[in-house]
């Protein structure tokens, strides 16, 4: 299965189908809306608001082998923001190094979600994506994973977002889209479409392997903006 297959000897290999595969579709989706949008007012145009989750002292879930979620996250969002200015389309990052908004000493989880929350819901037109890892006490589960929020459009999104996922990239990944907890603050109080991605289990050997790859962070980060084009030009 997906989630004990070694790729270590056939890295490059895999990762090239990975990307492949995502580019393509990232290609095929974006040209339609691209014709479209260069036709909008500016104001009009949609604007994906990307959120690599935790940062700074917050690493969030750590890996046996030292690697952060925080660094994950980033990785993958910031890759996702190349792809966005790579395609034209206006996006928004909660951050783009390792840190916070709020001081070190003083540092507050709650303070932080709060910001993030009212940056997505200051962006005019906004579509959120918020990019994190999972993590479990054994090693067993993998797999990546979309949760929705309760905002209109988000469960469109979350399902266009989570059957890429398993058709471009984990087709044995039998994982569920599911709406976000009401206990995730952001999930909970942004006003714009947004999703939740769980990207992978950082606790599972496999999972932690690629996502640690370059080659395959560009893969999800592509699979995501194809996700995202395709449900602004369905909206």
């Amino acid at each position: 299965m997906f989630c004990t297959f070694k790729i270590k000897n056939l890295s490059g290999f895999i990762s090239w189908i990975l990307v492949t595969l995502s580019v393509i579709m990232l290609i095929l989706t974006s040209y339609n809306m691209m014709v479209k949008e260069s036709f909008k007012p500016e104001e009009e145009k949609f604007c994906l608001v990307i959120d690599p989750g935790h940062g700074g002292i917050d690493g969030g879930a750590i890996a046996l082998n030292g690697v952060k979620e925080s660094d994950l996250n980033l990785a993958i969002g910031l890759k996702l923001q190349k792809l966005g200015d790579f395609v034209g389309i206006n996006t928004v990052m909660t951050r783009v190094d390792d840190s916070m908004r709020t001081d070190v000493k003083s540092y507050s989880e709650h303070e932080e979600l709060v910001y993030r929350t009212e940056l997505a819901n200051s962006a005019r037109n906004a579509v959120l994506v918020s990019i994190h890892q999972n993590c479990y006490p054994t090693s067993q589960p993998c797999g990546a994973q979309v949760m929705y929020a309760k905002s209109d459009g988000s469960r469109t999104f979350g399902e266009l977002s989570h059957n890429n996922i398993i058709n471009f990239l984990e087709p044995e990944n039998r994982r569920v889209l599911e709406p976000a907890p009401k206990s995730l603050y952001i999930t909970s109080n942004v006003t714009c479409p947004a999703i939740l991605v769980e990207c992978g289990f950082i606790s599972n050997f496999s999972d932690l392997e690629k996502l640690s790859s370059k080659e395959y962070q560009t893969a999800f980060a592509s699979v995501l903006m194809s996700s995202y084009l395709q449900f602004i030009n369905s909206v």
